[in-house]
C-alpha cells in the first residue's frame, strides 16, 4: 500500500497533473512498512491504521525526520521537539508515518494579496479538478491530496474557511469542528480563539470515523477542558441515511443572487433535503458584517502571541525565536518576497499583548455578535437543527497578481463563534466541485455528521477528478 501511494503521487502530484499538493515525504517510509508488514506476518496487528500513512498539513508538529514549516523557507530545517497533541493520538491508534502537504504559507495568513495554496517553500498548489484553478483555503494541499486519492485521509486545518473552502473546491468532505474537539498544542498558530485542526475525506463516513481518533482533552490547551460533556471517541456508530426527516433546517438566503449557477445548484440540494422529510426556515442573516472586523483585530494580536509561544517551544536552537525574527528573516530573502508581500506579519507585529483593551473589546464583540447574537440566536428563534448554505463559488483562475478571487464564502459565522461546520459535494458548476455547508451549535458534530451524511447518500454527487498519470 505505501509503494502504491508512492508511486502515486510520482505519477500524479509531482508528474502527470503535476498537483504539488505534497511537500514532504516521511523518509523512512518503506523501511517502516517493511517493518509493519513483518509484524502482520508474525499475527500482530496494530489495529485500522496499521500501515496507513497519514497526510498532516504542514503545520502540524512530527517529532521525526520531517521538518514542520508552515510553508516558509524560514522553517525549512525546523524539527519540533516533540509530536503535536493529535500526532500523539494517532500514533496511539498505531498510525506509525506521516507525509506533508502544502499549504498557504503561516496558514495563508502572511500577505495581501494572496494566492490559496502557495507558499515559498512549496510554491502553488493546483486545484484537482482544473490546473489552472485555485484549490481554495491553506488547507489546499490536504484537501487537493484527498481528492486525488494521494492517501485515505487528511487533517488540515481551519482559522477561516481553511477546512471547507479547499474541501469544497476540490469534491471532498471537510469538518471544522467546535473549538476545543481537539487539541492545538503542537500546531503552529494563528488564533487561540478560532483555531482548529479537522478531518478531510471522501466520505462522510471515512471523515466521522477520524473524528474520533482525534477527540482528547489535552492540559496544554485549556479549551479541550470544555468538550468533556460532549467529545465522542466513536461517531461512525450512530450515522443513519435517513437523519434529515424531521429535522428543521434553515436554508441561509444571504449569499443569494451573488452566483446565479451555484444559486441554482443551492436550490436542488435545498430540495433534496425537503423530499428527505426536513422542515425548512429561511434564514437571511447569521451574524452581523461588523464581525469580520472584529474578528481580524482578534486575529493580529492572537497571532503574535500565539507565533512567539511556538517559537519558545522548538526549544533554543530553533531558527527563528520570535515573529520579529521572521520578518526580519523574509526581508532579507529576495527569493521568498518574490511573489508575496509580509503585510500581515508586519501587521501583528504592530500588535502590544492580549492586555490590550483593543484586543478584549473585538474578542469580546466578536463572540456576542456570532454566538449569542448570531447562530444561537438564528437557531433558537427558529428551533433549528442546523443550517445549510452553499459553502462557496467555483474555484477561480490562479493569479499571482491579483490574488485570491472569492466571490463568496459562508465560512465566517461558525469560525467567528468556534462552532461546527462541515462541508458536503453537492454537485458541480462547469465541472468545478460546489459544496453545501451544515452549520450547527457548540459540540454539534454529531448531528452534523448525522446530516451531511443523510444529503450524501440520498444524492451522491461526488464525481472522482480526471488526473494525468492516473
Amino acid at each position: 500500500m505505501t509503494k502504491a501511494y508512492l508511486d502515486r503521487i510520482e505519477a500524479i502530484d509531482k508528474n502527470g497533473s503535476q498537483l504539488n499538493a505534497v511537500l514532504t515525504i516521511n523518509p523512512d517510509a518503506i523501511s517502516i512498512a517493511k517493518a509493519l508488514d513483518l509484524e502482520l506476518k508474525q499475527g500482530k496487528w496494530r489495529g485500522p491504521l496499521h500501515g496507513v500513512p497519514v497526510l498532516l498539513k504542514d503545520n502540524i508538529n512530527t517529532h521525526d525526520k520531517m521538518p514542520t514549516t508552515a510553508g516558509s523557507r524560514a522553517l525549512a530545517n525546523s524539527f519540533p521537539l516533540e509530536d503535536s497533541f493529535i500526532v500523539k493520538k494517532l500514533r496511539g491508534r498505531r498510525s506509525r508515518y506521516y507525509w506533508q502537504t502544502n499549504l498557504s504559507e503561516w496558514a495563508n495568513f502572511r500577505s495581501h494579496p494572496s494566492s490559496s495554496g502557495w507558499s515559498g517553500l512549496g510554491g502553488q498548489t493546483k486545484n484537482a479538478y482544473d490546473g489552472e484553478r485555485n484549490p481554495c483555503g491553506s488547507s489546499s494541499g490536504s484537501a487537493v491530496a484527498v481528492a486525488a486519492n494521494l492517501a485515505v485521509f487528511a487533517i488540515g486545518t481551519e482559522t477561516n474557511g481553511s477546512i471547507v473552502c479547499p474541501s469544497h473546491a476540490n469534491g471532498i468532505v471537510g469538518l471544522k469542528p467546535t473549538v476545543g474537539l481537539i487539541s492545538r498544542t503542537g500546531i503552529i498558530p494563528i488564533s487561540f480563539t478560532q483555531d482548529t485542526a479537522g478531518p478531510m475525506a471522501r466520505s462522510v463516513k471515512d471523515a466521522t470515523i477520524i473524528l474520533g481518533w482525534l477527540t482528547g482533552i489535552d492540559p496544554d490547551d485549556s479549551k479541550t477542558a470544555a468538550s468533556e460533556k460532549y467529545r465522542q471517541t466513536d461517531y461512525a456508530g450512530s450515522l443513519d441515511k435517513e437523519s434529515l426527516k424531521g429535522k428543521r433546517i434553515g436554508v441561509f438566503t444571504g449569499v443569494k443572487g451573488k452566483s446565479t449557477p451555484v444559486d441554482a445548484l443551492f436550490q436542488k440540494a435545498v430540495v433534496a433535503i425537503e423530499a428527505q422529510g426536513a422542515t425548512l426556515v429561511e434564514v437571511p442573516e447569521i451574524s452581523p458584517e461588523i464581525t469580520n472586523g472584529q474578528s481580524f483585530t482578534v486575529l493580529l494580536y492572537e497571532f503574535k502571541q500565539g507565533l512567539n509561544d511556538y517559537f519558545k517551544s522548538l526549544g533554543p536552537n530553533a531558527p527563528i525565536k520570535t515573529l520579529e525574527d521572521l520578518i526580519a528573516f523574509n526581508k532579507k530573502d529576495v527569493e521568498g518576497l518574490k511573489q508575496f508581500n509580509q503585510l500581515l506579519l508586519e501587521l501583528a507585529q504592530q500588535k502590544t499583548d492580549l492586555n490590550s483593551e483593543e484586543y478584549k473589546t473585538a474578542l469580546a464583540g466578536m463572540l456576542a455578535n456570532s454566538q449569542t447574537n448570531g447562530i444561537d440566536k438564528v437557531m433558537n428563534a427558529n428551533q433549528l437543527d442546523a443550517i445549510v448554505a452553499p459553502t462557496g463559488t467555483p474555484a477561480w483562475l490562479t493569479d499571482w497578481e491579483k490574488g485570491d478571487q472569492f466571490v463568496f464564502g459562508t465560512s465566517g459565522p461558525a469560525t467567528h463563534a468556534g462552532y461546527p461546520n462541515l462541508t458536503v459535494p453537492m454537485g458541480y458548476v462547469d465541472g468545478l466541485p460546489i459544496g453545501i455547508s451544515f452549520i450547527g451549535r457548540a459540540w454539534s458534530e454529531a448531528l452534523l455528521l448525522n446530516l451531511g451524511y443523510s444529503f450524501e447518500q440520498n444524492t451522491k454527487h461526488r464525481i472522482a477528478p480526471q488526473l494525468k498519470g492516473n
